[in-house]
C-alpha cells in the first residue's frame, strides 16, 4: 500500500514539474498559431494533395497555441482534403525490436497501446479520421485520401519495411518525406532500402533470427508477424546514434548539394522535405558507392565529402 502511495505521489510530482515547464515555455518561447504554421508549411513547398510522411520535434516549433494537435491541423490546412498525412506511431516496449521480442506476453493492440515516440505522434492518434496500421513494433498512422492504402495489411508484409509496408506504398504514391525541426538522423525511411535489397544490402545489419511477434486486430484476432531485430554493433554506428553527427552532416551535405533537399522555416523550426522516389533512388545510388547510414569515417573520406552550401549548414 505504501509503495502505491509513494508511486502516486511521484507521478503527481512529475506531472506538476511538466506543467510548470510548459507554463514557463509559454512565457519565453516564440508563440505560433495554426494559421502561422499553415503559412509556414505552404512556404516550405507543401501543396494541396500532397502525401506527407512526418518526422517531427514539437519543441523545435516554439510555443504552439493549441498544442500538438494544432500542428497537424496546420499541416492539414496546407495539403487540403485530397492530401494525406502519415505519422510514425510506433509502440516499442523496451525501446528496441530485440527488447520487445523478449516479452512472451506482449501482443500489440492498437485499441490499447498508444505511441511512445513523443507528444506529436501521440496527439496524432486522436486526429479525426485517423487510421493505424497493424504491426507489433512499427505501427504507422495516417489520415486523408490515401490513409487506407497506406495502413492496410501492414502485418501481412514479409518484413517491417518490405513490400506492402507503409514505406513501400508511400514511395509508390510519390510522397514527400517531411522533417520538422530534426536532422537527417531519426528517419526510418532509410530502412526501406535494407528490406528491399535483403542480402544484397552492403552490410549485414539484421540479426539472423526472425521473431514471430503478435498483434491483435479490431475483431480480436491475433496475428503472428515476422520481425528481425538490428544487430547492436550496427545500431551503434547508425546515423541516428547521437555519436554519429559525422554521418548526419554527410547526408545533409549530400542531399542539399544535389538539390533534392528543400528547406524552410515553420514556426521556430528549421524544416525540410525530400520527394520519396528521388530520395529512395539516391539512397540506392549511394549504397552502390559504399555509402549507407552506417558509413564509417573511412567510407566517407574514400568517396569524398559533398560540397557544403554555406546558406544551408547542417542542423545541430
Amino acid at each position: 500500500m505504501l509503495k502505491k502511495i509513494g508511486k502516486s505521489l511521484r507521478d503527481q510530482a512529475k506531472g506538476a514539474i511538466k506543467e510548470a515547464k510548459l507554463i514557463a515555455r509559454s512565457h519565453t518561447d516564440p508563440r505560433f498559431g495554426r494559421a502561422e504554421l499553415a503559412e509556414g508549411f505552404r512556404g516550405l513547398g507543401l501543396v494541396p494533395g500532397d502525401v506527407v510522411f512526418v518526422h517531427s520535434s514539437l519543441k523545435s516549433l516554439g510555443y504552439v497555441e493549441g498544442g500538438p494537435i494544432a500542428v497537424f491541423e496546420a499541416l492539414w490546412d496546407a495539403i487540403g482534403p485530397d492530401g494525406t498525412m502519415i505519422v510514425p506511431t510506433y509502440y516499442l516496449p523496451g525501446g528496441t525490436i530485440a527488447n520487445a521480442a523478449k516479452d512472451p506476453e506482449y501482443v500489440f493492440d492498437p485499441a490499447v497501446h498508444g505511441s511512445n515516440l513523443g507528444a506529436l505522434p501521440s496527439a496524432f492518434l486522436s486526429f479525426p479520421g485517423v487510421r493505424r496500421s497493424l504491426h507489433p513494433t512499427h505501427s504507422v498512422s495516417a489520415v486523408g485520401r490515401h490513409a487506407e492504402f497506406i495502413t492496410a495489411d501492414h502485418h501481412k508484409s514479409g518484413s517491417v519495411f518490405g513490400e506492402g509496408s507503409p514505406w513501400q506504398r508511400f514511395i509508390e504514391l510519390g510522397g514527400k518525406l517531411l522533417g520538422v525541426g530534426i536532422s537527417m538522423g531519426p528517419v526510418t525511411f532509410y530502412h526501406r532500402l535494407e528490406d528491399e535489397m535483403g542480402e544484397a544490402f552492403p552490410l549485414p545489419v539484421k540479426q539472423p533470427e526472425t521473431h514471430r511477434m503478435r498483434c491483435r486486430d479490431s475483431a480480436g484476432v491475433v496475428h503472428e508477424v515476422p520481425v528481425q531485430a538490428f544487430k547492436v554493433e550496427y545500431m551503434q554506428r547508425r546515423i541516428d546514434n547521437p555519436a554519429r553527427k559525422d554521418v548526419r552532416d554527410y547526408f545533409w551535405r549530400e542531399f542539399t548539394s544535389t538539390g533534392l533537399m528543400h528547406t524552410g522555416q515553420v514556426g521556430a523550426a528549421r524544416c525540410w522535405w525530400i520527394e520519396a522516389r528521388a530520395f529512395h533512388a539516391h539512397l540506392t545510388k549511394l549504397a552502390a558507392e559504399g555509402i549507407t547510414i552506417y558509413a564509417s569515417p573511412e567510407d566517407m573520406e574514400r568517396r569524398g565529402w559533398p560540397s557544403l552550401r554555406t546558406d544551408e549548414p547542417p542542423p545541430e
